[in-house]
Parts: C-alpha cells; sequence; structure tokens
C-alpha cells in the first residue's frame, strides 16, 4: 500500500552514453534535480543505465547521492520498468532504497520507496516519491 509522499524533485538531464547497440540498446543516463525529501531540501545526483527489453519497454537500475543544504548526505539504489516516448522522452516506475547515517534523514533507512520519474524531450526531469508500506 502507498504511504504519504515522502519527496518530490525536478531537474535536468546532463548526460547520456550509449552502452550498447546489441542485440538491443543500453544507455546510461545522468541527471542533476532538486526538491524536498521528507520535506528537507535536498540536491541530487543520479545515474541509471537502460535497456531496451523484447517488447519495446525499458528496464533500468540506478544510484544517486542526496545532500541536505547543509552537507548531509543519503544514498541510493533503485530499479524500475518503463517506456521511451515521443522525441527521446521516458516514463519510468519503480523502487527505491536508500541509506545515511544523518539523523535529519535516518528515516529513510527503514523503508522502500516507489517512484514515478518522468524525462521530457527536451531533458527536464521529474520524479515523485512514496512510502511503501
Amino acid at each position: 500500500m502507498l504511504g504519504e509522499l515522502i519527496g518530490e524533485l525536478h531537474g535536468k538531464r546532463t548526460g547520456r552514453r550509449v552502452l550498447s547497440t546489441t542485440p538491443g540498446f543500453k544507455v546510461e543516463v545522468s541527471f542533476e534535480d532538486s526538491g524536498k525529501l521528507l520535506g528537507i531540501e535536498v540536491n541530487e545526483i543520479v545515474s541509471y543505465w537502460a535497456e531496451v527489453r523484447p517488447d519495446g519497454s525499458l528496464y533500468g537500475e540506478g544510484q544517486g547521492i542526496a545532500t541536505t543544504q547543509d552537507g548531509e548526505t543519503a544514498t541510493l539504489k533503485g530499479q524500475g520498468v518503463g517506456k521511451l516516448l515521443a522525441g527521446g522522452a521516458v516514463s519510468y516506475r519503480g523502487a527505491v532504497y536508500y541509506s545515511t547515517a544523518s539523523p535529519k534523514l535516518a528515516r529513510l533507512n527503514t523503508m522502500a520507496a516507489v517512484f514515478e520519474f518522468d524525462a521530457d524531450a527536451n531533458g527536464n526531469t521529474h520524479t515523485k516519491s512514496w512510502e511503501w508500506k
């Protein structure tokens, strides 16, 4: 069951790289975003790889770092499935797990979060995350 909305961030894709093209394509994508996580202002740097599956859908795995305004950090790892949209836009849904020594963000250590991640054709990103209860 979905719990409370724990995060909403907006950002920009900062890079893309083709990792392979056979039998299907596999790409690496990086983006930076900012917003609130557990009500705390954070900046994130995230990289993920994604590959096309036989049915045309995408599967990907990523990792990143969230940093608070006063320098506390949390790392994240996630997996998701998605689809390629017009103009190179993408849409993913998946789960993410955090690890932190930050007292402010410690609640993240004990939860699984589910996310919606969308990037438009211009590389603008929007992520929403909910606690998975």
